[in-house]
């Protein structure tokens, strides 16, 4: 899925130049230099650009129908440079030339009908000239265009290199003198040092002692938590028997075929079919829970199409959110991510999270994206859940994860939850050998952040083992 160019929205481009030839490359590094300078940009950032512009030229130059334009557009931000490379037909970039220019300037990679596209943005200083002027400059500059030779080239990277060469020695000079602070700076730490070590070994003879206290209470702590899940597992299946009683005869009663009822009867019979229904979800939604806590879940890894993963998650949640104001946003996967995990446990958490998403937000989107991290330790995949919903105050981010936990307010007017839906997600994303983080602003929305490692590459925690816990309480 291609990148959309994170560029501000512009009037339409100053000047439009075609890219033939390496000479043209050369006029554009020359033109990017002087179109910096128009615009006030310092000396450093007038050669960033330039040498982006000119890595990007080289690795674009062959492409058919290769041009590059300059622009001056307006965002909620100052002023922006806006240059944009289109081509074609041609190879996609390099990743190497991409990687380069990011590190000198904002760039972004995307499509638009019939042609690719890199966008280059820079920033431009606050204080410089009005909209008007910028762009007058800078048609003054691009009128005619930048002839320029490889010798020419050569010439203006020495220049530079000479100006950055006695910036260094400026710098180098300012770095002697700090030394020379930080020195003096460092006597007296030592002097302190002394001093705190001495106070820091009477603190560690008392550390050790709360140490062995707090031993104890980890072990107490263990001991209920272990009791707490025997709790809910007994519990949860000596209440799911009658429940499900109470859910099947309440279905007899309404179904076509059964003696009629009045319609105060027919109401008190749907009436306790619905508390049936939310009993038995609750029953199932602790047994799931202590399922996941005791160490029972069994982990299957196998190759996961996400394609049909958010397919599935889609098809799921559209015909059931009820909400005509959101929009529930899934990802088209060209080319999924490679990922082995569980897919059963996956769909769980992905479907926890978004229908809590769904559920509390009445109006804007909620949106899933799904991005690879092949550069992560192990690689893996981070699914996003994102929405514009009530969001969560700043005192309950740290309660959320609690069983049972409920932000309580308006909100929660015909939204019935048991509390148990993030504790849930996130101790299946442990089991997984991933995590589960949560950022939100009330009134603003929430995001969710499930990071899973590719277990062909590496190893799921041991649900059995007492140290991962498994974080759902």
């Amino acid at each position: 899925m291609s990148r959309s160019a994170a560029a501000p929205p512009s009037p339409g481009p100053l000047a439009t130049f075609a890219l033939t030839s390496a000479q043209d490359v050369f006029g554009l590094r020359r033109s990017a230099q002087q179109v910096a300078a128009a615009l006030a940009l310092d000396r450093q950032d007038q050669v960033r650009l330039a040498t982006a512009l000119s890595e990007l030229g080289r690795d674009r130059l062959g492409c058919a129908g290769l041009e590059v334009s300059f622009a001056l557009a307006r965002a909620e931000r100052p002023d922006c440079l806006v240059v944009t490379f289109t081509w074609t037909g041609g190879p996609a970039p390099g990743g190497e030339s991409l990687a380069l220019a990011a590190k000198l300037v904002e760039v972004a990679e995307g499509t638009e009908p019939g042609a690719r596209r890199v966008v280059v943005v820079q920033p431009l200083p606050a204080d410089g000239p009005d909209a008007a002027g910028r762009r007058a400059r800078l048609a003054d500059v691009l009128r005619e265009g930048v002839r320029s030779t490889e010798a020419d080239t050569l010439r203006a990277q020495t220049r530079d290199l000479i100006a950055t060469l006695a910036e260094t020695r400026a710098q180098r000079e300012e770095l002697r003198r700090l030394n020379e602070e930080l020195e003096e700076t460092n006597r007296g730490v030592l002097a302190l040092y002394s001093e705190l070590t001495q106070e820091l070994e009477t603190t560690n003879r008392g550390v050790l002692a709360l140490h062995s206290e707090l031993d104890d209470k980890r072990r107490q702590l263990q001991e209920a938590s272990e009791a707490k899940t025997r709790f809910w597992t007994n519990i949860s299946h000596e209440l799911r028997t009658p429940v499900n009683s109470v859910v099947s005869l309440s279905r007899l009663l309404l179904a076509p075929g059964s003696p009629p009822l009045t319609g105060e009867q027919r109401d008190q019979v749907g009436l306790i079919a619905s508390s049936g229904h939310t009993l038995l979800s609750l029953v199932s939604d602790l047994m799931d829970v202590a399922k996941a806590e005791a160490g029972h879940v069994e982990i299957r890894p196998a190759p996961v199409d996400l394609r049909l993963v958010v397919a599935h998650l889609g098809g799921l949640l559209l015909s059931g959110h009820g909400h005509d104001g959101v929009t529930l946003v899934t990802p088209r996967l060209d080319r999924p991510p490679a990922l082995v995990t569980d897919e059963t446990l996956l769909i769980r958490v992905l479907r926890n999270l978004l229908s809590n998403a769904l559920k509390f937000t009445r109006r804007g989107e909620v949106r899933l994206e799904v991005t690879a991290e092949p550069r992560r330790d192990p690689p893996g995949v981070l699914f996003t859940v994102t929405d514009t919903g009530v969001g969560i105050p700043a005192a309950d981010l740290d309660r959320v994860f609690e069983a049972f936990y409920q932000v309580r307010g308006e909100h929660q007017n015909g939204r019935p939850g048991t509390g148990l839906g993030l504790p849930y997600a996130r101790t299946l994303t442990e089991l997984l050998g991933g995590s589960l983080t949560l950022t939100s602003t009330e009134g603003s929305g929430t995001r969710v952040r499930v990071r899973l490692p590719d277990l062909s590459r590496t190893d799921p925690k041991d649900p059995t083992d007492p140290k991962d816990g498994g974080g759902g309480a």
